[in-house]
């Protein structure tokens, strides 16, 4: 209830509020926003919504369409995915979300372990139509997941690509997932939300805003090991993509097109400018974003150290434990021990399930 009350009133990422769960808790940071008790730096962000109290409201809804909150407490929630946000500066717009709204049967952690972001303009011609449903049925074919954006021409494609082949697809929202956008492609996004994943880190209930476009960017490249660009012009949302994907030390991959239309002018200059590296192909989109998941993890105890080390030292021998458990154990924030908890879990030193975050056995 609390994550919930607290999603709503800053509607977006928020680093003073995630700051203050992370210095006392969820439940006392929502109790100190609705009373405002507050110091005087944190009191903009939270104050023209404090007053608004649905939460139960809230989830009696999302539960009606089959919808959920998923917070950084719970098992579901992609730390590993989310990791590059929480190192980059915590006051800019790349902080990381509050909560993720998430609507689908999958598990959101299991969804994204192996995806590509696809994305592109919202009026592509046929040859964009062309390269995204083969370049996205190859990766589907072997076991990719497709991230994007839900919008007119290259993302819807690309979703109804991976769906009709029965892969794998997530839909990043810049609003409420129980208020389609663009209208037109409710159908397109129902049947995401029936075998995919519908995310957003704005509550129900919440339009879409010129500048939840730019934030949502950041997510969809969060959420994959690199973005795919797919036509773009010289102003494109597309190229914000990439950038995301470029600040979080991603691949950022650019498909060329014909050099005498204007709908591949952006994918051209990212390519030209080293924004971007060139690929044409799926086999070349897994070669530059594949390596990280091929490379066999360290599994002995001593190739961690510092705060890896130390949380690994407040797990238990047997048994599984909640990330702030953990931190009152290590003695460290509990920023830093979900940092640490995916750098482990690579590593293959520790697990993760619904009961929390525990040690894996190796040999006898």
């Amino acid at each position: 209830m609390a994550w919930v009350y607290l999603s709503r009133v800053v509607q977006g990422p928020c680093a003073a509020v995630s700051a203050l769960i992370a210095s006392v808790g969820v439940v006392e940071a929502a109790r100190a926003v609705r009373e405002s008790d507050l110091p005087e730096s944190l009191r903009p962000a939270t104050q023209q919504r404090r007053g608004i109290d649905r939460a139960a409201r809230d989830l009696e809804l999302a539960e009606r369409i089959g919808a959920r909150v998923v917070t950084p407490d719970d098992a579901e929630w992609p730390a590993w995915r989310l990791l590059g946000l929480a190192r980059l500066d915590a006051g800019r717009e790349g902080a990381m979300p509050l909560a993720l709204w998430v609507r689908g049967p999958g598990s959101l952690s299991a969804c994204t372990e192996r995806a590509i972001a696809v994305v592109g303009r919202r009026y592509n011609d046929d040859y964009g139509a062309q390269v995204t449903g083969e370049v996205v049925g190859d990766l589907v074919a072997q076991g990719w997941t497709i991230v994007s954006g839900a919008a007119f021409g290259i993302d819807g494609i690309a979703h109804r690509v991976a769906l009709s082949l029965g892969g794998s697809t997530v839909a990043v929202l810049a609003r409420g997932v129980d208020r389609p956008y663009p209208a037109a492609h409710d159908r397109l996004i129902a049947q995401i939300a029936e075998s995919g994943l519908v995310v957003s880190e704005y509550p129900l209930g919440v339009p879409a805003h010129k500048h939840h476009f730019l934030a949502r960017n950041r997510l969809i490249a969060a959420l994959s090991d690199g973005v795919v660009v797919v036509e773009a012009g010289s102003r494109s949302g597309a190229r914000n993509t990439a950038k995301w994907a470029r600040r979080l030390g991603l691949p950022a991959l650019a498909i060329p097109g014909p050099v005498t239309t204007a709908n591949s002018v952006g994918c051209h200059r990212m390519i030209r400018e080293g924004e971007a590296r060139l690929v044409t192909r799926a086999e070349d989109i897994i070669e530059e974003a594949g390596p990280l998941r091929l490379s066999q993890p360290d599994t002995t105890e001593s190739a961690v150290s510092g705060n890896e080390a130390l949380v690994f030292d407040a797990l238990p021998r047997t048994g599984s434990r909640q990330p702030r458990e953990l931190a009152t154990a290590s003695g460290i924030a509990l920023p830093e021990v979900r940092a640490a908890l995916p750098v482990l879990e690579f590593a293959g030193l520790i697990g993760v399930d619904e009961n929390g975050w525990h040690r894996i056995r190796h040999g006898p």
